[in-house]
């Protein structure tokens, strides 16, 4: 890289932030009488099978039937999805209506596009502030609190926009205070409200990151941000291992993937403390490619500067360890990242060369393209000194996993079916959905090489189970799964990082801690 360009890339990496924006403030607050209340735009629900609530019903009359008048002319029917915005009454500056559709309908499915009206409803405004009256709302299946976790969690994450590199960025959302007026507890729902909250600014973290040109976002860039993280809480520690200290450990396989850049790999570490002392810690291992050109393997140039999302792994891990240390989980958690570059060079490994893994496996790189699981089999041998609760790999993996499920569903394997279980549940519950894939020894056999103990690539059909048998072989001391998000990690139309796992991990690691 010439100074210029060096030159540029740090003034570049200045302006990358950590946090992805200011977080909208939630709070819970009970409003007997809503025609007094005082809010630049009064949320107001409307069904389209049944009579205004109680409070629609005192807004229309102190609105002098404005709300009803709406409804009789039929350009607002209550349909889910459609809002309208009314002039508003007394201290409420304007009326905003969503509607819901059916109320006997009304299950999470019909919440959550609610929450997404609500945030294109307000978006649509200037309003600097929202009241949601949600008294009466009941969803079917769901009770008060999961109401507000989500509804935190869609408002605080759809406000999310992209302005690292770009010198005139979308304007951003205008809300920055939003009360909630609901029937739960007082307690429990400002508890849930800042659960969401802060799974939402995980998620635009963990999509910050992962939007980021691979010019900035590198190894060094990522171990800058873990010791960021860091300082920023008093339960979060953080240690980097520089490559020297991967061959002193044997990390033949990791170091193997990034024999072919200039960008030295890391090895970061994160404890979170949140437990006790001797509380064994559940522990995430992310991918973090931040570029993956294939390598001697090289990929086909159309759609290779997506591969700046092959760290998709890692920034989830971040996005989650910045969740569950705001929210002060009491539970130990320990997030490694294994970071790299996959570039080629004459001194990149090349396809059939054998490497030695840090657990004494040696590999066949039949293909360099294949390079995550390279470098996860060493950080998952690194994590046995943890004597983990629980180990859970997240990957942008492999391609055959976006033609098995597509965008919508996370590969989910395990060698546990118990944690399995749990993380399919968790992914239910936060709507960041995973499919159990099969982990069979038959398709282990595909991994056999004739010059080491494995290859690193199956062949044939099943490419991302054989991946997952692949990473099992390095897991074998400890409850495990693997999530390949190679097909939820972003969209190519609009382009664009998720945020996913954050969202399933979260609520995982939540529900170990009783939350």
């Amino acid at each position: 890289m010439g100074l210029l360009a060096q030159h540029h890339t740090l003034a570049l990496a200045k302006t990358a932030r950590l946090l992805a924006m200011t977080a909208i403030k939630f709070s819970a607050r009970k409003v007997n009488d809503p025609t007094t209340a005082t809010t630049e735009c009064a949320v107001v629900y409307i069904f389209s099978d049944s009579k205004l609530s109680g409070t629609a019903s005192a807004l229309n009359k102190a609105s002098g039937g404005a709300i009803k008048a709406v409804l009789d002319l039929g350009d607002f029917t209550g349909k889910s999805g459609q809002c309208s915005t009314l002039p508003g009454t007394g201290k409420i500056k304007r009326l905003l209506l969503v509607g819901c559709g059916e109320k006997k309908q009304f299950d999470r499915s019909a919440a959550r596009d609610f929450a997404q009206a609500v945030y294109s409803g307000i978006n649509g405004t200037s309003a600097k502030s929202a009241l949601l009256l949600l008294d009466d709302m009941k969803v079917k299946g769901a009770d008060d609190q999961w109401l507000l976790e989500m509804l935190s969690r869609t408002l605080e994450s759809k406000s999310y926009r992209y302005t690292e590199t770009v010198s005139k960025p979308k304007p951003a959302l205008s809300l920055q205070r939003v009360v909630i007026s609901c029937a739960a507890p007082k307690a429990a729902a400002q508890r849930a409200l800042d659960q969401g909250s802060a799974t939402g600014n995980g998620i635009n973290i963990a999509r910050n990151m992962a939007n980021l040109p691979g010019n900035i976002c590198t190894p060094s860039y990522l171990a800058q941000q873990a010791r960021k993280m860091g300082r920023s809480s008093n339960a979060l520690s953080v240690q980097i291992l520089e490559e020297k200290k991967m061959r002193e450990l044997g990390m033949g396989s990791l170091l193997s993937v990034t024999a072919g850049t200039d960008q030295p790999a890391k090895l970061i570490v994160m404890n979170y403390q949140g437990g006790k002392k001797n509380d064994s810690p559940h522990v995430l291992v992310g991918k973090g490619i931040t570029f993956d050109s294939g390598g001697i393997s090289l990929k086909p140039g159309a759609k290779m500067d997506e591969m700046k999302y092959d760290m998709g792994g890692a920034a989830g891990v971040f996005g989650t360890m910045d969740a569950i240390t705001t929210m002060k989980l009491p539970l130990n958690v320990i997030a490694v990242i294994a970071a790299a570059e996959n570039m080629p060079s004459g001194g990149a490994t090349k396809p059939g060369d054998v490497v030695t893994s840090m657990a004494g496996k040696t590999i066949e790189v039949l293909n360099t393209d294949a390079e995550g699981r390279l470098v996860l089999c060493d950080a998952l041998t690194y994590v046995e000194r943890f004597k983990p609760a629980s180990v859970i790999d997240i990957a942008t993996l492999t391609g055959a996993c976006v033609v098995a499920l597509g965008s919508h569903a996370t590969g989910l394997y395990a060698n546990k079916e118990q944690l399995a279980q749990q993380l399919l549940a968790a992914g239910t519950e936060s709507h960041d959905r995973a499919w159990h894939m099969p982990l069979w020894h038959e398709y282990t056999k595909q991994l056999r090489s004739n010059f080491a103990d494995l290859g690193n690539i199956g062949g044939g059909g099943g490419g991302s189970v054989t991946a997952a048998c692949f990473l099992a072989e390095f897991a074998k001391s400890y409850d495990w799964a693997h999530l390949d998000i190679a097909g939820t990690a972003w969209d190519s139309a609009p382009k664009g990082a998720t945020g996913r796992p954050v969202g399933l991990l979260t609520r995982y690691l939540m529900d170990r801690a009783g939350k």
